[in-house]
């Protein structure tokens, strides 16, 4: 039985729509999408934090980001179905039609991506477009082909602090590309943690999230910590550059230890399953108290 074939005989109520929508959002990604959004714009702000236009950035990508999500899953459904930790979506569990998921993904997406150029600027929409451009047309069908979709996933799940900096100046720099990179640095060992607790659940649905190991060892293993090792230094370079002070330089050394530390542990002995859990943990602890002391300590 498809998907679609389950979701014929599903009738839920009109709370029960709103609640499936909602979830075909990914609320979590998307709450994570708009913390980092809202950081890049405040860094970019310089003494003036325009609420009107942080307002109406944080309304376009909402509908940008969700109606992207929201055509992830649409597009996952059949993979979705056979992996425990998915199978429990509004598509996989026939609470929602794949039709209805595709028209809300597209309307609310394209709503969101003109609100964006109409009432922030065009270059945060044009920002946008190209997360929502990589994410789907890139990320999403290599996961089913190799592991290295998480370094192409890396690159859109990295750009939402560029959008807020780009809503607050018009204008791109080094300060972006240094959150760009503090970004797509933090999420190699965070989706490398992840693919190692549900590799089993992945392998069900024909997602290839890990390599085979080689005569060299495993590579995802090489990427974890050469990632790690390069966010503890990459981390320093907003304090070294200038736009956050030496609390943030504390705070990143600090957290960019520690998570080197567990993905070292990960990598080098013990229970796989439990050390994978602790860099996600750590990881999941690193991204937001280091972008909300950032924050704090803006110079």
């Amino acid at each position: 039985m498809t998907v679609e074939d389950v979701a014929q005989h599903a009738a839920p109520s009109v709370s029960g729509y709103a609640i499936a929508y909602f979830e075909l959002a990914k609320p979590r990604v998307l709450t994570m999408v708009l913390i980092t959004t809202l950081a890049g714009f405040y860094m970019g702000s310089g003494e003036q934090f325009v609420f009107l236009l942080a307002l109406n950035l944080t309304i376009g990508t909402a509908l940008a980001a969700g109606g992207t999500l929201a055509l992830n899953e649409y597009v996952e459904r059949d993979t979705d179905s056979r992996m425990e930790r998915t199978r429990h979506r509004p598509l996989p569990s026939g609470r929602l039609r794949p039709t209805d998921a595709l028209i809300f993904g597209v309307v609310t997406a394209v709503t969101g991506f003109l609100f964006l150029w109409a009432k922030v600027n065009p270059l945060s929409a044009v920002v946008t477009g190209t997360i929502a451009a990589l994410y789907l047309g890139a990320y999403t069908p290599m996961k089913r082909f190799t592991w290295l979709c998480h370094v192409i996933g890396a690159v859109p799940g990295a750009l939402p602090p560029v959008i807020g900096w780009a809503a607050a100046r018009n204008g791109l720099g080094g300060e972006p590309l240094i959150l760009f990179a503090i970004m797509f640095l933090w999420q190699l060992p965070h989706s490398l943690s992840i693919a190692r607790l549900y590799q089993r659940d992945y392998a069900r649905a024909g997602i290839r999230m890990l390599p085979e190991p080689g005569r060299w060892g495993d590579p995802a293993n090489s990427v974890t910590i050469a990632a790690a090792s390069a966010l503890l230094l990459v981390g320093m370079l907003p304090a070294l550059m200038k736009f956050a002070g030496l609390v943030y330089l504390a705070v990143a050394i600090v957290l960019g230890a520690v998570l080197l530390f567990h993905c070292l542990r990960f990598v080098l002995g013990g229970s796989a399953s439990t050390a994978a859990l602790r860099v996600m943990k750590v990881s999941l602890v690193y991204l937001p108290v280091v972008l909300l002391v950032m924050v704090l300590d803006k110079v």
